[in-house]
């Protein structure tokens, strides 16, 4: 037993035993090493992916590699979705695309006419996209057609429990609405509702709600285009703080330097869902806040209705929290109050009328635009007498020289926004003067200028005769009607009392919404008004007026009218399928103003608008307008038909009952005419043509005199030539003009 024990050799183990500290030692620092070189090839790594990736997803990289997971967390993309009704939304829509794309975002431009939201909306919940909403408001507060049934199904969900009010949890939106604070009832009506709506359904709310607005003077920033850029910022600016993992900004409202959003820290809520902090800070700016109040005052899963049950241990802290709420309303009316007084000064600096987006929409419609509120275009039937075509039916109906008239305004600003308007809207509204104001003699100077310069360049032009080309350099006419409401220009009658000093002649129309001024206007060669329709409700869908008693003022428009001692008219415009079977109504609107002449015209079609649903379907035949005046004449005996002129599908009705003289009427005339009012049939003549020169004699008396010296209709009218007659041959062309010599050469007129 012992030769086998001295057989082994333990000498090596004792000496491992012996140095094992220095053998640990070696391991630990061969260990040490290893990690040491895994450490610097990591950091390596981590810097050549840092420069491969954008720097907007650098914050997503962890552990050496791009952590796609938490890349969906925060934002995947954005959708916009917009509902246009004139194409400014959608202008909008692929602004803001692009400002996103700039952020390395997925985007996605959807028209709400193509978007199903039954089957896709509630897809927004776990897609992590922010959904941007750009929503117009149209006629009497409603959506557009193209987000009519988007509003509908998103109302319907709203109020539905069967989809609760945690359907859309998750989904994160923004709105910006489109409108016009003219309209006071509605402003941006469609924009509000939608915020509303998608909160109601649990969805929440990534940045305060937009309001851009049309009306100038009201807007915050000077225009809806500057609005949309302060809304884009903001929203921009949030978004790139989404994409960071940043859930919740401080809405700047802290009490005693602390910050709310940061004590929610540690409740961990999802990125989509409602925030106690949002419900009770919401949107300061707003105009018009959500119906249900005291909801703000409690997290998500507590929302709070009129129609909730509570508990009655929970009233008095609901009372507590409404209580509160009215105290912070009442304070911040108050700093808004003061901020209001103290910039007081800086409001008198009024705004101009024309935006510089108008002024490039106007432009390119082929306006010369004067000052900050005015301007002048060249008529097409300017251009026509030019060449020897023939005048438009005011030369048939009261000798005006088409192409000595000057179309003009001088307010682009109109207070209705009428269907058939043949400027598509690009005008802006309003009901009252509110806009930085030029002087007239400046208007009217430029406006003749501009207008002679578009008619040098006829010079040389195929057709343009030379004697009328130097008659047109001398402006005889001035039809205020270009665009807008000339009315609304505070110093009209300034203007005016220009243009006769000048021997223009003025022929001025109003859209009967302001009877106090029709009342105070000075002396007009003609005065016409507007007469779109005969009942409340087909004025309303017709003119679209923005006030709202639109319709008190259209008719004491037409008392006023009658009060005027010029020449009266009444413009009939007839579409079709929306005005033309009130015959008996028209009737009764006649007797109310007792107007000179009464003017019946088809309904003329520019073209496809996003504004208006008119289409040619809407267009009267001639015959057609002809079968309405006979039947309108019936019932108005006092009128007959006059004159026709049927290129424009237009139609006169003068006035043929002559009374007998009297000691109240005005002096004979000096021209051998009995002194009879408002008859313009003498010894079966016409008489409806106007004698320019007897007018500007009459309107210099009247100036010289302090208007003391007045004058009437029956003072400056002159005969009417046979040709310009209803059922001549003619049909209201002048045989001097070379259009009505071709078509006699082939018998046929009606071809024009």
């Amino acid at each position: 037993m012992d030769l086998s024990l001295d057989m082994w050799d333990f000498s090596p183990l004792v000496s491992l035993w012996i140095n094992r500290f220095y053998i640990y030692l070696g391991f630990a620092f061969g260990i040490s090493l290893w990690i040491c070189v895994q450490i610097v090839i990591k950091k390596q790594v981590k810097k050549s992916q840092d420069k491969s990736v954008p720097k907007a997803g650098r914050d997503f990289v962890t552990n050496g590699y791009i952590s796609l997971e938490k890349k969906e967390i925060f934002v995947s993309g954005v959708k916009i979705f917009y509902g246009s009704q004139t194409g400014t939304a959608k202008g909008f829509a692929t602004i803001l695309a692009e400002a996103v794309s700039s952020l390395d975002l997925p985007v996605t431009v959807i028209n709400l006419k193509e978007y199903d939201p039954d089957d896709h909306l509630v897809e927004e919940v776990t897609s992590k996209n922010v959904c941007a909403f750009l929503v117009a408001t149209y006629t009497d507060g409603r959506p557009t057609e193209s987000a009519e049934w988007f509003c509908r199904w998103l109302e319907e969900a709203s109020s539905d429990f069967r989809f609760g009010k945690t359907h859309l949890k998750g989904m994160r939106y923004a709105v910006f609405g489109l409108g016009n604070s003219a309209y006071v009832k509605h402003f941006n009506k469609v924009g509000k509702n939608v915020d509303k709506w998608l909160w109601m359904l649990g969805a929440h709310r990534v940045v305060t709600r937009g309001e851009g607005d049309c009306h100038v003077v009201k807007s915050k920033h000077g225009s809806i285009e500057a609005d949309f850029r302060a809304w884009k910022a903001k929203f921009i600016f949030r978004l790139q703080a989404l994409c960071k993992g940043e859930k919740e900004s401080c809405g700047g409202s802290c009490k005693k330097g602390k910050c709310k959003s940061n004590q929610r820290g540690s409740e961990e809520m999802e990125p989509g869902s409602p925030t106690q902090d949002e419900l009770q800070h919401r949107d300061t700016e707003e105009d018009e806040p959500c119906d249900n109040t005291s909801e703000e005052e409690f997290g998500a899963g507590d929302r709070w209705s009129p129609d909730s049950v509570v508990d009655v241990e929970d009233l008095g802290t609901i009372m507590d929290h409404v209580k509160k709420e009215k105290r912070e309303k009442e304070q911040q009316e108050e700093r808004t109050s003061l901020f209001r007084n103290t910039g007081k000064n800086e409001d008198d600096e009024r705004r101009a009328m024309i935006t510089p987006a108008l002024r490039e929409a106007l432009t390119k419609q082929g306006y010369k635009l004067i000052g900050s509120h005015s301007g002048v275009k060249l008529c097409r039937w300017t251009k026509s007498m030019l060449r020897g075509r023939g005048g438009c039916y005011k030369h048939t109906f009261y000798g005006i020289e088409s192409h000595r008239c000057m179309e003009t305004t001088p307010s682009l600003a109109c207070a209705n926004k009428c269907v058939f308007c043949w400027r598509h809207h690009t005008n802006p509204v309003g009901t009252e003067w509110r806009w930085k104001m030029d002087q007239p003699e400046m208007i009217l100077k430029e406006a003749i200028e501009n207008h002679q310069n578009m008619i040098k360049q006829f010079k040389g032009a195929p057709g343009v005769k030379a004697d009328r080309l130097e008659e047109a350099m001398r402006v005889k006419h001035c039809a205020l009607s270009l665009v807008g409401e000339p009315i609304m220009y505070p110093e009209i009658n300034r203007f005016l009392k220009l243009l006769h000093q000048c021997k223009i002649s003025s022929f001025l129309v109003t859209n009967a919404q302001f009877p106090v001024e029709i009342r105070n206007l000075k002396p007009v060669t003609q005065l016409y008004v507007s007469v779109d329709a005969s009942t409340r409700d087909s004025l309303k869908k017709i003119d679209r007026p923005l006030f709202k008693d639109f319709w008190e003022r259209f008719l004491d428009s037409l008392k006023a009218l009658a009060t005027k001692q010029q020449r009266t008219v009444y413009r009939l415009t007839l579409v079709k399928a929306w005005n033309v079977d009130e015959l008996q109504a028209y009737a009764q609107l006649v007797s109310l103003g007792n107007p000179d002449f009464i003017e019946v015209k088809g309904v003329t079609y520019c073209g496809e608008s996003s504004a208006s649903s008119l289409t040619m379907a809407n267009v009267p035949w001639h015959e057609e307008v002809v079968r309405f005046v006979r039947e309108l004449v019936d019932l108005i005996p006092d009128y007959e038909i006059a004159c026709e002129h049927e290129h424009s599908n237009c139609l006169l009705i003068a006035h043929n009952k002559c009374e007998t003289p009297g000691s109240l009427l005005p002096p004979q005339m000096d021209f051998g005419l009995p002194s009879l009012r408002n008859c313009f049939k003498i010894d079966g003549e016409w008489w409806t043509w106007i004698n320019y020169n007897r007018f500007q004699e009459l309107i210099q008396q009247y100036d010289d005199s302090g208007g003391s010296q007045t004058f009437g209709a029956k003072d400056y009218m002159a005969r009417t030539p046979h040709w310009a007659l209803f059922g001549a041959s003619e049909r209201g062309f002048d045989p001097k003009d070379t259009r009505y010599q071709r078509k006699n050469k082939s018998k046929d007129i009606s071809g024009c």
